[in-house]
Parts: structure tokens; sequence; C-alpha cells
């Protein structure tokens, strides 16, 4: 038995016409005639002694066996492209496109991104405020931070971090309107950045569901809540990765010590074959290293974590004058 494999360009015109369905759209892409692309898969066909196509009207379908050799013809032709692609994306120079949760992208990332320059000075950035899943298999979108539940399918990814949510309110707002108690809130208007599952997390946990809410915005994304907290506007839940620094300035303040679990979690997600491309594994490396420091230097905003979801919490308010 030989392991001779069949010759190259027959099993690229294979390939582009299964993924077209169209053999004419196959000789476009490969810039070749009708005639020659039928003449190459008829020659693999004649090697392997199957069919590989049948005619449907003006298209053509795989037929078992077409469907069977696919996704090894497929992994082998991207394969060959990341590696193809890794050799001629150096680590330290090239443009890198990164897709980030708007929140996370605006009040995390962009404050650290003097290090990773620091570092890689040849490497431009294009940074996209996005969380759509679109992204994900974008071809102009290298790497993805984005929020979700990691039930993402034929991507790489890994956990970058879980957060914890709180309300957070600017010191202005709250020394004139104190909030002694969470019952201190109907006073306030509530900025939602979601469509209020986020609040009634965290209300049902400090047993306040039936509290009577006044004015609510909603905002359209946590971003856009906290910016209006930070002016004032009202009280935003805030989640100790992206309001970690604006705590930490003064900008917020959390008048509660309970927190609650988010739903989802942040990830970092790329396609696969990007993931070895140096580029993109630098960046990853950073995102990570960045993350690892914050860890290490333990400074969560928040203390108080909810243990029994069926006691009512000790509430008590924290980290800011009441001017009372």
């Amino acid at each position: 038995m030989t392991n001779r494999l069949p010759p190259l360009n027959p099993l690229r015109a294979f390939e582009a016409t299964a993924r077209h369905g169209s053999l004419t759209k196959a000789a476009s892409e490969l810039n070749v005639t009708h005639g020659a692309i039928s003449h190459q898969i008829k020659a693999l066909e004649h090697s392997l002694g199957v069919k590989l196509f049948e005619r449907v009207g003006q298209r053509v379908k795989l037929t078992p066996h077409g469907a069977e050799l696919l996704p090894a013809v497929s992994t082998a032709f991207d394969s060959i492209a990341a590696a193809t692609q890794r050799m001629t994306r150096p680590a330290s120079s090239g443009t890198l496109s990164v897709s980030c949760v708007p929140a996370l992208l605006l009040l995390w990332m962009t404050p650290r991104l003097g290090s990773f320059m620091a570092q890689y000075p040849d490497i431009r950035l294009t940074l996209i405020p996005s969380n759509d899943p679109k992204d994900l298999r974008a071809p102009n979108v290298d790497v993805c931070v984005h929020y979700g539940d990691g039930s993402w399918t034929d991507c790489w990814m890994r956990k970058w971090s879980g957060l914890e949510l709180f309300p957070v309110v600017s010191p202005t707002l709250i020394n004139n309107r104190p909030i002694r108690s969470v019952r201190d809130l109907a006073d306030h208007v509530f900025l939602h950045g979601d469509d209020g599952r986020e609040w009634h997390t965290w209300l049902a946990a400090a047993d306040a569901l039936d509290l009577e809410r006044g004015r609510r915005h909603h905002l359209g994304d946590a971003r856009m809540a906290t910016e209006a907290a930070v002016h004032g506007h009202g009280v935003a839940l805030g989640d100790s990765v992206t309001a970690s620094a604006l705590l930490a300035r003064g900008m917020l303040v959390a008048p509660f010590s309970l927190s609650v679990p988010a739903v989802d979690d942040f990830y970092v997600v790329c396609r696969n074959e990007m993931r070895a491309t140096p580029i993109v594994q630098v960046f990853i490396d950073w995102l990570f290293a960045e993350k690892a420091g914050d860890d290490g230097r333990a400074d969560a905003p928040v203390a108080g974590r909810i243990v029994s979801r069926r006691k009512r919490p000790a509430l008590r308010v924290i980290g800011a004058k009441t001017g009372t």
C-alpha cells in the first residue's frame, strides 16, 4: 500500500469547489478556467477511485465520499496557511487587531497599554470596542477579550477573569444624598448596563427585591453605566475588574460590603489558526501577566462575598462620607 498523497492542485480544486458549491466560483478564486477545475476534480476522483461530487441544478454537492474527505483537506490547508502566516508575522512587529468588551477596553486595558507599547514598540494596535460574537470569526480581528459563558465552539479560548458586581456611586452624589442602608437606594436613580438582570441579582442577594425603585436608565453597556455613575447621574453596578481604578482614585465609592458573582466571565478567544501566531501570543501573554500583577497586589475594592443566598446578608455602608 502506497502512502503517496494526491497531487496538490486537484486537492485545491476539490476544496474550493466544495466550499463554494460551484465550479465557476472555485475557478474564479484559483484564477483558472472552469474546464481546468473540472479536469482537476476528475483526475482526483480517478486517483481515489470514488465519486466526490454530484450535480444539483447549477450547483454541485458533495457525495458521502467527498464529505468524508473535505474536513481533512480543509484542516491541512488551514494548517499550511497558519504556518505561513506565523513565519511572516514576527512577534515584535506588525499589526494586531483586538476586539474587547467596551468597559474593559476603556477602564482596564487602555490605562495599561503603555507597558505593552514599551515592550513592543513596533506592534501597531487596532482596538475595537465590541462584545459581538461575530468578531470571533472576522478575518480582520486577531484576538478577542469577550464577556460570556465560554460556550463558543471551534476556537481557542481561555478564561481570563471572573468578576464580582456591587453598587458604585460618585462621592459627590452620596454626600448630597446619603446611602446609609440598602433602602436608601429607593431615593436614587438606578443605572443599568444590561436589561436589568444584574441589578436583580444583587438586590436578591441583599434581600431587597421588594425595594421600590424610582427612575432607572438603561445605558446599553457597563461602560456607559459606570461613566454615568462617575458623573453623578445615579447608582450603577460596578465590577471588581473595570471599576477598581476608579475606586482607587476616589472617582467612585462602593457604599456596601456586599458583592455578587457575575453570571459570566471574561475570556480571551481567537481562531485556532491564530493561537500560535507570535504576535497574538505575545499579546495574550501580556494580558495574563497584567492580570496576574493585579491579583498579586490583592487590592480588591470590595469586601464581603455572599456565602448563602438564603440568609439575609448583613449590609454595612463603607467608603464614603455622608455629610451627616
